[in-house]
């Protein structure tokens, strides 16, 4: 199976770090930004174990740039 790179944030919230995949509803959090990776690149193995699951790449933006807006 051919992998494909996926762009991720990731910040931190109180005590733990955040990651969330861009362009897929899929986060995981962490004591740190390797630990919070590592368990985002877990959920996202756990999702595609069915063979029948698909990443639908076409919705995954390949440059994101983050920009500020306020509420």
């Amino acid at each position: 199976m051919s992998r494909k790179a996926i762009p991720a944030l990731i910040w931190k919230e109180g005590g733990l770090y955040v990651a969330k995949t861009l362009g897929l509803e899929l986060a995981s959090q962490g004591k740190t930004t390797k630990e919070a990776l590592r368990n985002l690149q877990e959920a996202l193995d756990l999702l595609l174990e069915d063979e029948g699951t698909r990443v639908p790449y076409s919705s995954i933006p390949q440059n994101p740039k983050i920009e500020q807006v306020y509420a």
